[in-house]
């Protein structure tokens, strides 16, 4: 498990990704050469926006599992996404307890609340919430979703559009400057609203 704190939510693996590879080079390359329709417009290099969400979103589980980028467990899905103006926005949805809010629902409702996921280990220190499994009463799910703009000067423009060591180096820098941006200026704003609990 890497190793997560307060402000670390996205920890890229390159060690992992190149002895994991198959090529000898990049299990990450890999994947990009099997998502190349991702990677182009008709044969061209995709705008800095629309590269840095794809070459995200196949770094990051579900597409790769585990992951280039390893994600926190309670703070999924950390995503890129284009704004209504086209702008690249990161997103983490973050599953609240009801005792951390300030106010709560009222006490005789008895609601149930968010579990800690049965499979998960009882030491973990970020653990992934999940509903109910039993709901023979009301449940109140409390989530909050996060979102920070993504500046332009980290994004950058690809030289390549099909798949190869060049496209592969450029989805790793987007990524990992995509990851630092989440530890920098995501992962306080979840600590806060987390009250540095769990």
């Amino acid at each position: 498990m890497p190793d997560f704190d307060r402000f670390t939510l996205a920890i890229v693996d390159d060690i992992r990704d190149r002895e994991q590879a198959t090529d000898g080079h990049s299990r990450y390359g890999a994947y990009i050469g099997q998502h190349a329709d991702d990677f182009h417009d008709d044969g061209q290099p995709l705008r800095p926006v629309n590269f840095a969400a794809v070459a995200w979103s196949v770094a990051t589980s579900p597409v790769m599992s585990p992951g280039y980028v390893d994600v926190r467990p309670d703070v999924q899905p950390l995503t890129i996404h284009l704004d209504y103006d086209g702008r690249p926005v990161l997103s983490a949805k973050v599953g609240l307890r009801r005792q951390d809010l300030a106010h709560r629902p009222n006490s005789q409702l008895r609601a149930l609340d968010w579990e800690r996921d049965p499979w998960s280990h009882p030491d973990d220190k970020w653990p992934v919430l999940v509903g109910p499994e039993i709901t023979d009463r009301p449940a109140v799910l409390l989530a909050a979703t996060v979102l920070v703009p993504v500046p332009d000067s980290i994004l950058l423009q690809p030289t390549a559009a099909r798949p190869g060591r060049t496209l592969t180096h450029e989805a790793k820098q987007v990524v990992a400057a995509l990851a630092a941006h989440a530890n920098r200026v995501l992962a306080p704003l979840v600590d806060d609203l987390l009250g540095g609990a769990r």
